[in-house]
């Protein structure tokens, strides 16, 4: 390649995005569509976390549609152990009970949060649902507020995001 395409060994610029340019404007443009969808029916203050792990899904599921990571068990199955996961994690960092052992609020998000992340991990490996946004989602679910319209559309981004995944199987490519 040219000189404005490489510094040393290194490639700046995918050498397959010469041939495969229109692929890669759909594909992402299918990412950031998706992403317009999920920030026009979520508070984009209050659940900044969550949304950003739904950004990270979007990035594997249209850059790798072939990968693991971008099949529907794993990208479901990881959604709804870091839900399950991640909400019962938030309902112990509330519970009365535990404050006088925790001290603060502040420092039971810190232990749940971080017991939210090893536990979704533990769980996903063990079930081969390997989906690492949703680990974050888990983490989310701690540390931001939430309700059950927020899982709920939670659930159905992330089959939406698998639907059209699944739909435009032939027509997408791996970018990387």
């Amino acid at each position: 390649m040219g000189r404005l395409t490489t510094i040393g060994n290194y490639q700046l610029i995918d050498p397959k995005f010469r041939k495969n340019s229109r692929r890669y404007l759909f594909q992402c443009s299918l990412a950031g569509a998706t992403i317009l969808i999920i920030l026009v029916f979520l508070d984009v203050i209050t659940h900044t976390a969550i949304i950003a792990t739904l950004g990270a899904s979007a990035f594997v599921v249209f850059t790798m549609p072939q990968s693991y990571s971008s099949q529907l068990r794993p990208l479901l199955g990881g959604y709804l152990i870091g839900i399950s996961v991640g909400c019962i994690c938030y309902l112990l960092s509330c519970a009365w009970f535990l404050m006088p052992v925790l001290l603060t609020q502040r420092t039971s998000y810190i232990v749940f949060g971080a017991l939210a992340v090893g536990v979704a991990i533990l769980l996903m490996t063990i079930t081969n649902s390997e989906h690492p946004p949703a680990v974050g989602m888990a983490l989310g679910l701690v540390l931001n507020e939430w309700d059950c319209y927020t899982l709920v559309f939670i659930l159905a981004a992330v089959t939406f995001m698998a639907g059209v995944r699944e739909i435009l199987k032939k027509q997408l490519i791996n970018l990387r």
